[in-house]
């Protein structure tokens, strides 16, 4: 068995036209929805970057127990088990959370890696004294805080400037080198390929030739980064920043066809699976609101794109599956593809069993940012729960770890002076873990969220999720499911009783 996993990051599934996307012509994700079986219910699981990243590898849900962090030592890794067990594995990535303090331990667990430098905030290009005032009148206000040198913007700023020409953005090093693989162990059997792009995660740069038809009226300094805020822009800088998103999807485009080529040049189709997803969607004003992390987990943000093909299921080529899908279910559905036991640790299901069919019962998607709001969706409905009290409600509750590190640091010293020995998980193979209360910094992904009330939405009636609903009978009893799907994952007891008044 051959896989190719594309996965990309934040991509919006209504960007795509085999979605019912109509922004622009998504040529070759067109190409892939004919060729592949689509997925219309897929979901997120734990949120954002890293998070979802430890659900794909380990096949369960991480946020009810730990904020953003590497994986643990007792954690399954789909990569590592596979490689293991004789099947090679490479990751291609520009990705550049996997080298910082609270992702260091993912790519690891692959045979080999590429790491292609230079996204976003990558502490990439050394500029001791960077041209500031250049650089200040090249960019918006909003992204020329440039005197503090731990902020996302002062590196881009300063990366950016190496970026040239086309073949310079990392995006497009990151296909050369997955195509590179791919080339080399074509007539090779047994071998697992993730690449993965940071884009069209923002700030969204892409080469002039997919802007360059993107016609707004603005006229001002380089506008493409989003504030993860409300939608507080001129109506001309918030059709910039879409177009300029829009460009990057356009790019993600071009570079998925770069893939589909091969695989039609090469015969890849007759024995190599090709399986795309994101990890997470992005709002684009939706709801009045940029990004993610702060609001509610509308379906913009949710709800993602999934395309699946398989050599042995060909002939369903172009047909749609509306069965409820997470990443959680992504390493069941690699270890079953290349013939390896799944671990009993392990909550999702394989997607090979609905690719000859579609839902045979109902399933449900958990999903939420550790510390936030806890949501599910059965595709029918979604519903959005917090605490009655949550305004009020101390959200610096614990986390349960081996390895004490956040998104760019350790955990402080007053984090670890509370920290004790707690009897070991379900899922921790007999491995007790630190109880750590944690401490909310500025840098967390959720650090202030707003509209935290529980909220109900009829997805067939309300696909924009504009009008809430109280039929209490209905709320009732997707909460009763919602706890029923939670305990299925050995969960703390403070939160059933935080979140849900249980003992």
């Amino acid at each position: 068995m051959k896989t190719v996993f594309l996965l990309f990051d934040s991509l919006n599934l209504r960007m795509l036209n085999s979605y019912g996307g109509n922004y622009f012509e998504t040529t070759n994700f067109n190409r892939l929805a004919k060729k592949s079986i689509q997925f219309n219910n897929h979901y997120v699981g734990s949120m954002p970057c890293m998070p979802a990243r430890r659900d794909m590898h380990s096949g369960r849900l991480s946020f009810l127990h730990r904020s953003w962090g590497p994986l643990e030592p007792f954690d399954n890794s789909f990569p590592e088990i596979l490689r293991l067990n004789k099947t090679y594995t490479h990751l291609v990535t520009d990705h550049y959370h996997y080298f910082e303090d609270g992702g260091a331990t993912y790519h690891n667990r692959f045979n080999s890696w590429d790491f292609i430098r230079g996204q976003e905030s990558d502490p990439w290009k050394a500029m001791v004294q960077p041209p500031l005032e250049k650089l200040r009148e090249k960019y918006h206000k909003s992204q020329t805080n440039l005197e503090n040198r731990e902020t996302g913007y002062y590196h881009y700023a300063i990366n950016s400037e190496f970026i040239k020409e086309e073949k310079d953005f990392p995006s497009v090093k990151c296909f050369h080198s997955g195509l590179d693989f791919i080339q080399t162990n074509k007539d090779a059997d047994n071998w697992f390929l993730q690449l993965e792009t940071f884009d069209p995660h923002e700030p969204f740069f892409a080469p002039e030739r997919f802007r360059e038809k993107l016609k707004t009226n603005y006229r001002g300094p380089r506008l493409d980064w989003p504030q993860y805020d409300k939608v507080t822009e001129t109506d001309d800088e918030v059709d910039e920043l879409k177009a300029n998103y829009i460009a990057l999807v356009g790019l993600c485009d071009y570079l998925l066809g770069t893939v589909l080529d091969y695989f039609d040049e090469n015969n890849l189709w007759n024995d190599t699976a090709l399986i795309l997803t994101t990890d997470h969607g992005f709002m684009l004003g939706e709801h009045d609101w940029w990004a993610k992390n702060r609001m509610p987990l509308y379906n913009e943000i949710a709800n993602i794109p999934m395309y699946f093909y398989h050599p042995d299921y060909k002939q369903y080529a172009g047909e749609q599956r509306n069965v409820v899908t997470q990443n959680i279910d992504l390493m069941p559905t690699f270890m079953s593809m290349h013939g390896h036991n799944i671990p009993d640790e392990v909550t999702g299901k394989s997607i090979i069993n609905f690719l000859d069919k579609d839902n045979q019962k109902d399933y449900f998607a958990l999903y939420g940012y550790w510390g936030g709001g806890i949501n599910i969706s059965d595709g029918n409905y979604s519903y959005f729960h917090y605490p009655e009290n949550f305004d009020q409600y101390d959200r610096s509750r614990y986390q349960y770890t081996l390895m004490p590190t956040n998104m760019r640091q350790f955990f402080s010293h007053e984090e670890l002076q509370t920290a004790v020995m707690h009897e070991p998980f379900s899922f921790t193979k007999n491995i007790p873990v630190m109880k750590v209360n944690r401490i909310l910094r500025k840098t967390d992904p959720h650090k202030s969220l707003v509209n935290t009330k529980s909220a109900l939405y009829n997805l067939r009636e309300d696909p924009g999720q504009l009008n809430p609903i109280y039929d209490q009978n209905l709320i009732s009893n997707y909460k009763k499911i919602m706890v029923e799907e939670i305990k299925k994952y050995d969960p703390p007891k403070e939160l059933l009783k935080n979140y849900f008044d249980l003992n």
